[in-house]
């Protein structure tokens, strides 16, 4: 590895690659683009300011800690230093290009509201100046703009969108690349600021260290992560990613989020899998469409800008939510009296990430049980999941709630007592995360409120003091929702289904 030096006569005009939401080496465009044109400069910045985002939640501030911490020695064993700056890009970009004397800015595009109008003045800035800008796709395999319907529109529903869209995906990952060779840059003019002074880990009290116990943040990681899946998990994927008890899924949400590894790679990791082995086609695909479901998030949020905050459906912007702040507390701290939805809800508070298939359960319960503003949950899960996502997170909520594109109807109200009999019949999933309930037969384990008193008892269970009683009947809440979604009716027009 050469390291480049200023001098009188430097050896080419450095190139300064922005890290975002891209922090890794591997099949990185704006890394490959910048690496044939000079030495590296590379800068993350922690964006603050009112119109730059929505702060990052704790546990999302905590994997981007561990995750830069990866970077920065993955780059220093290249020669090459993370600068790190907090504050501002429309300011921080210029000058440190302005400082580097830098002949080209590069970076990977974003599709949030806030952050287009950011990068264009950006580019606007640093081109007028001359200096070179190039901006990539990495973290989808479709940009919002490239898939249209037949009459030029943009899809509202996913399996058309998804057809549409999988021939796209397939061309976009054969095209991915490794790390390219890299040239180092130093400037003592460059002061990087620590990562320990941006205070990411919780603090008074830590309670990261269910985090620690199950993440390993970082590109390493990340491959890990889909190697173990390729290999154990997607055979039988279809029907073993509704089990929750079972490790099934491929945990590669965070690492995706991050852009610790590229969606081209495991794009292609499941592609190839599927082409060695013919049994793996139907969980193989199964696989693929909920990778295109992360890609039919983004292209919403990009079209519709408000996505995250509003209902997608503007007649449920009248719904008649209740603002309750006590069942909202029990149901965050997992005290809800229904088994699934407890269990679920602790084990995003101690790992960070709950199962797929429990996040639909415990969505379903807090906005149709609990008759809760689907926006509450959502900033509840910004805030303690490791793959809290914009697009994503908006998305599922809005799927659940009945309001988003091509949502489940409101009215399919999930039973939380069937869900957890059908989804965890041997209560190993509820066991675990409940270990108050471990001692009941599994003919009550998911609903203790109809046990006998005698096997209450035998079991250790005191409802009401070991275990809480439901906060709600599940029959009455059940009416009281659709009551709710029948008064909708009564009061606005438009479309609720």
């Amino acid at each position: 590895m050469q390291i480049a030096h200023f001098g009188q006569n430097p050896p080419a005009r450095p190139s300064l690659v922005w890290f975002r939401e891209d922090l890794r080496l591997d099949d990185h465009p704006a890394l490959i683009a910048a690496s044939q044109s000079g030495p590296i400069c590379a800068i993350y910045i922690l964006e603050e300011g009112t119109d730059l985002g929505r702060p990052l939640g704790g546990a999302l501030k905590w994997w981007l800690h561990h995750s830069l911490t990866s970077l920065k020695a993955n780059l220093a064993q290249l020669g090459i230093e993370l600068i790190l700056k907090r504050g501002d890009p429309r300011h921080l970009i210029p000058d440190l290009a302005n400082k580097l004397n830098a002949g080209s800015v590069h970076w990977n595009r974003r599709y949030y509201a806030w952050s287009r109008p950011v990068d264009a003045a950006i580019k606007a800035e640093l081109t007028g100046r001359g200096v070179q800008v190039g901006t990539y796709k990495a973290s989808v395999l479709t940009e919002p703009w490239e898939i249209k319907t037949g009459s030029g529109g943009n899809f509202k529903v996913f399996t058309p969108f998804f057809r549409a869209a999988q021939p796209h995906c397939d061309t976009w990952a054969e095209q991915v690349a490794p790390a390219p060779p890299l040239t180092g840059l130093s400037n003592p003019e460059i002061v990087s600021e620590s990562l320990q002074s941006w205070n990411l880990l919780p603090k008074a009290p830590d309670w990261s260290g269910g985090l620690d116990q199950t993440w390993q943040p970082g590109e390493a990681g990340a491959q890990r992560r889909l190697n173990a899946f390729i290999e154990t998990s997607l055979h039988n994927y279809g029907e073993g990613r509704n089990i929750p008890s079972k490790p099934a899924t491929s945990f590669l949400s965070p690492h995706l989020h991050f852009g610790e590894i590229s969606i081209r790679r495991v794009w292609n990791a499941a592609r190839a899998a599927m082409r060695a082995n013919p049994a793996l086609q139907t969980d193989g695909q199964v696989f693929l469409s909920e990778l295109g479901w992360r890609e039919f998030s983004t292209q919403l949020i990009f079209h519709y800008e408000d996505f995250p905050e509003e209902s997608w459906k503007e007649a449920f912007r009248a719904f008649p939510w209740k603002n309750d702040s006590s069942t909202l507390r029990a149901w965050q701290r997992g005290q809800t009296g229904y088994p699934i939805v407890d269990a679920g809800m602790r084990q995003l508070w101690r790992t960070g990430w709950m199962h797929n298939r429990v996040r639909m359960i415990v969505a379903s319960f807090l906005v149709k049980h609990l008759l809760q503003d689907w926006r509450a949950g959502e900033a509840w899960f910004w805030d303690t999941l490791v793959d809290a996502d914009v697009a994503n997170n908006a998305a599922g909520w809005q799927w659940v709630a009945g309001c988003g594109a091509d949502a489940a109807p409101y009215f399919r109200i999930f039973n939380p007592m069937s869900q957890g009999e059908k989804f965890d019949p041997d209560g190993h999933y509820v066991r675990t995360w409940v270990p108050e309930l471990a001692q009941l037969p599994n003919k009550y384990l998911h609903r203790p409120f109809e046990a006998p008193t005698e096997i209450l008892r035998g079991s250790g269970v005191h409802l009401g003091r070991t275990y809480p009683l439901p906060i709600v009947n599940h029959e009455k809440a059940r009416k009281q929702a659709l009551d709710a979604l029948a008064s909708l009716k009564q009061n606005v027009t438009g479309d609720l289904v």
